[in-house]
């Protein structure tokens, strides 16, 4: 009698492709039906406590498996992709997008290298990138998980370069003198983590007062790179940002860009919130200069609206990136022929495991075009200009700063209330408008002013969105001075 091997593909697939159907059924109508859910609502205890059992041993019927994902997940998401999450700055997905992963899943293709079409795929996502961004052709790049992974990427190719030694051989110990790195007052926490993790710490990143418009002040730069100098330091990196996680800000990329060449500095530019302005016929302007850094990390999953997971490292100096990462133990030799042949492209980057994160890219960018992702970039900060119009008009709604790309800094203010009970009250309407599902934003302070914040990185706001984020705002802020609620707080 023949040995029945085990397998994890079903006896039969017919009730399995039925069950498929139904699956993509249900995600058009949940995609299609967003506006009549609520952003976000609260998980009851027992579904949290549903998802706190132990490990099933036994398997059950896959449609019994759906039934309960349908159940006790889908209801309760985080709510970025309804039109009204503003609250941090993320994409807002698509359907093609989340086809492209379904179909990248089914491939399961590891994108460490290999000759495969899923290699060429991803090679052709990132050329498109460099293309958006104005790089050159012989650029390099390597897609990543996101914005905190993809500005690691460069950073650690700049301290090598930089360093002056074989710092991959000889490691942070050899240097001759300790590096150091600028950014803003409004950098993005990631930079932090990086600078720790390249062995450099936390004093290697040089915090560079930030203007009235949150902006590097690069005057600041110039005097803290001599004062390096003079101390003894290694300055080797400035980290300019393009579009500042709390207010949008875009430091001087041209200027910063004309101080790097004078002083022989590494240009990374942090770009996972405004990078891809560069496509946008009306918005492109506000990140020129771009093209001319050594390294940039943006994210297709904001304005290209990929599904979560997908960053993208850009390196001008194609074999300073290679040089950074490459390593070619005996097992993962390339070969002339067969699989093995071709590009590795776990040489430009940590991961050896890489997923097939271009597919959903690719698919979205064939479908739509860029020039389309291009004017629905302008579409946002065409909102985000209309959102300030309405609170400027609005009694007792205040911008705490001028609004730059798509992020609306402001806060309500019933007047007679210190800075700390406005922060109370204001996190209270937040977190009510959270809990009532009907609109998402965060909450943030900037040199010492505490506002509300709204991201609006979403295909699918409409200026009636807006309008209720307002009037909501207003309502909820005035029921609570209503209530006493302003007055308990004093």
């Amino acid at each position: 009698m023949e040995h029945r091997s085990e397998t994890l593909d079903p006896a039969e697939w017919g009730p399995l492709r039925d069950l498929a159907r139904r699956i993509v059924d249900d995600a058009v109508d949940y995609t299609r039906d967003l506006r009549d859910r609520p952003v976000w609502q609260d998980m009851p205890p027992e579904v949290r406590a549903h998802f706190r059992s132990p490990a099933p041993q036994e398997g059950q019927p896959l449609g019994e498996v759906y039934d309960e994902m349908a159940l006790n997940m889908l209801p309760y998401p985080m709510g970025n992709i309804h039109p009204r999450f503003w609250m941090w700055y993320m994409g807002a997905s698509n359907f093609t997008g989340a086809l492209g992963d379904f179909l990248a899943a089914i491939l399961g293709s590891n994108l460490g290298g290999g000759d495969h079409a899923a290699a060429e795929i991803d090679r052709q996502v990132v050329n498109w990138l460099k293309e958006m961004m104005g790089y050159p052709e012989e650029a390099s790049g390597t897609l990543v998980s996101g914005g905190s992974m993809a500005n690691l990427v460069g950073l650690t190719v700049a301290r090598n370069r930089m360093s002056g030694i074989d710092l991959r051989e000889l490691g942070v110990a050899g240097l001759k003198a300790p590096l150091r790195f600028y950014g803003s007052d409004q950098i993005h926490s990631c930079h932090q983590k990086a600078v720790e993790v390249m062995g450099l710490g936390n004093r290697a990143l040089r915090r560079v007062p930030s203007d009235k418009e949150c902006r590097m002040d690069i005057t600041a730069l110039r005097r803290a790179i001599i004062q390096d100098r003079t101390n003894g330091l290694d300055p080797a990196c400035v980290i300019a940002t393009a579009g500042t996680v709390n207010t949008g800000a875009i430091d001087d990329l041209e200027g910063i860009a004309d101080l790097c060449a004078e002083e022989g500095l590494w240009l990374h530019v942090d770009g996972c919130i405004g990078a891809l302005l560069a496509i946008a016929p009306k918005g492109r302007a506000l990140v020129r200069g771009i093209a001319r850094a050594d390294s940039i990390a943006l994210d297709p999953h904001k304005w290209l609206h990929a599904p979560f997971e997908v960053g993208c490292a850009l390196v001008r100096d194609a074999s300073a990136h290679h040089d950074t990462f490459a390593v070619t133990p005996e097992y993962l030799q390339n070969a002339g022929r067969g699989i093995a042949s071709g590009a590795w492209l776990h040489d430009y980057g940590l991961q050896t495991s890489r997923g097939f994160r271009a597919l959903k890219v690719w698919m979205s960018l064939k479908e739509h075009g860029v020039a389309k992702f291009g004017r629905l970039i302008d579409q946002d900060l065409a909102h985000a200009r209309y959102l300030t119009e309405r609170i400027v008009a609005t009694p007792r709604l205040e911008m705490c700063f001028p609004t730059l790309i798509n992020i609306v800094c402001f806060r309500y203010d019933p007047g007679g209330l210190s800075e700390d009970m406005l922060k109370t009250l204001n996190v209270e309407i937040m977190v009510r408008m959270q809990e009532a599902g009907i609109a998402a934003v965060s909450d943030t302070t900037v040199h010492g002013r505490h506002c509300l914040r709204a991201a609006i990185n979403n295909h699918r706001t409409t200026r009636g969105d807006l309008d209720v984020l307002v009037e909501e705002v207003v309502r909820v802020g005035g029921c609570l001075s209503g209530e006493g609620f302003c007055r308990a707080l004093g």
